[in-house]
């Protein structure tokens, strides 16, 4: 009988447990764990945490150019850098996998003791703690230092996070297949070549923060943007149109061709036979002055002996293209011809160079030929003079893709040939026309935007003093 009262009475208190409200989070058992245990834990976690954080941060902000140099200079640590970047969904993986583990336990293991402590409640406070402690210490904190640091704190921490790479390969690997298949089923993409490649928009990017921290040198920035925009420039841009061109009748009596070749600026000259868009050769002055130092009769000469046949180039070649085209043919001059066939103008290797550097002025040259700045502010232009070297001189932002010429861009705006003596506002500038040519316009008056005409006033007074 004692032994049945005794089973009754176990059998009541089991009744009674499985009837209470159950508990919202089942504590492990914390009796024999000592405060300070359970907090050297917890801190270890968190550190832990904090270095994966800032080694995420650091791997994705340090300059990959620096890091590009250092390896290049047996530096060890770049190298790893850079092995992590090349692979970098596995790299991603691997420290997401460490954080969240490491955050997961830390969270475990404060809401069981908290819960110990203090029951149900305790999982309130639990969640407060971790709150603030993995936000603080463990996100903003780490990784503030990375992005304040981010060369130094990569160079530093790639080794270890190359050992956790090693170390959780299995895990991540099936961690990306599991991934892949899902992107794949909701119709997404895996991109093998994250951060693989600097894209154009970084590298203009990196160039205006250059420039805004260091305003002197301004020069070198713009060299830097003006090497990224060769390939999207044509040479139509940047070449001296055939109206312009100094061209020479072969035909014309050797004493006098020479003459007039001698007066010329030019080293190297095209002639035409017929008809001027006829070229038939290019001459190069200092072969002509070989000759006739070698004694020969001027009035004898045969000048198509000196010439070197011609080389054309579609108006559609784009700048870096050309460029190279000059290097291997160790050319330095070209014709432009449109897709029929029909002369636009020439393009020398030194319009490229200019186009990189800037103007390149020697003592026959003068700085956008023919415009005269007017003491008012106002600008003198003829209508032959190509925007981009208005743009390149003066600071302006004329756009350069509907007209190569001033001129051009006015008669487009207009959507007519305007006469001597309209005035037209576009782009902030005005345009007067002051001079028109049969169906050509000439001569403008151009004011530029209130505040340019004030900036450059300044700058002139600043230079003066």
């Amino acid at each position: 009988m004692l032994e049945d009262a005794s089973f009754l009475r176990k059998r009541e208190k089991c009744i009674q447990s499985s009837q209470a409200t159950p508990s919202i989070v089942q504590p492990l058992p914390m009796e024999n764990l000592p405060i300070w245990l359970v907090a050297s834990i917890l801190l270890v976690l968190h550190l832990l945490s904090a270095f994966f954080s800032a080694a995420e941060t650091a791997l994705t902000a340090a300059s990959r150019a620096r890091m590009h140099q250092l390896a290049k200079g047996g530096n060890r640590r770049a190298k790893i850098v850079n092995r992590l970047r090349s692979n970098s969904e596995q790299l991603i993986s691997a420290i997401l996998l460490g954080n969240n583990l490491l955050n997961i336990t830390a969270t475990a293991l404060l809401t069981s003791f908290m819960t110990f402590l203090f029951g149900e409640t305790g999982v309130v406070y639990a969640t407060v703690v971790m709150t603030v402690t993995v936000l603080v210490f463990c996100e903003v904190m780490p990784k503030s230092y990375a992005i304040n640091a981010a060369d130094k704190a990569a160079l530093n921490l790639a080794p270890l996070v190359q050992a956790w790479l090693w170390i959780s390969y299995p895990i991540t690997k099936a961690v990306d297949a599991v991934s892949t298949l899902l992107l794949r089923l909701l119709g997404g993409e895996s991109n093998d070549n994250i951060g693989k490649q600097v894209s154009d928009e970084e590298l203009r990017g990196a160039i205006d923060l250059a420039a805004e921290s260091d305003k002197d040198d301004r020069e070198e920035h713009d060299m830097l943007h003006s090497i990224l925009d060769l390939a999207q420039v044509s040479v139509v841009k940047v070449m001296t149109h055939r109206r312009t061109v100094r061209m020479f009748n072969i035909n014309t009596p050797a004493r006098e061709l020479v003459e007039d070749i001698l007066l010329t600026p030019y080293s190297r000259v095209p002639l035409w036979e017929n008809d001027p868009g006829n070229i038939i050769g290019i001459l190069h002055v200092r072969a002509l002055v070989r000759a006739l130092k070698d004694g020969g009769n001027v009035d004898n000469l045969d000048i198509r002996l000196l010439i070197s046949p011609p080389w054309f180039i579609p108006e559609s070649a784009n700048l870096l293209a050309q460029l190279q085209e000059f290097r291997r043919r160790r050319e330095h001059f070209a014709l432009v011809v449109d897709e029929y066939g029909v002369l636009l103008g020439i393009v020398t290797l030194e319009d490229i160079l200019e186009e990189i550097v800037g103007q390149i002025d020697d003592e026959h040259d003068v700085p956008v030929a023919g415009v005269r700045h007017l003491a008012d502010g106002h600008y003198i232009i003829p209508g032959t003079v190509p925007i981009r070297e208005l743009n390149r001189e003066y600071d302006w932002d004329l756009p350069e893709d509907p007209a190569t010429t001033v001129a051009g861009l006015v008669m487009h705006e207009a959507r007519t040939i305007p006469d001597a003596g309209q005035i037209f506002r576009f782009y902030g500038f005005q345009f007067e026309i002051l001079r028109r040519q049969r169906n050509q316009i000439t001569l403008l008056k151009v004011v530029p935007p209130p505040k340019r005409r004030l900036e450059e006033e300044t700058g002139e007074e600043e230079d003066s003093s």
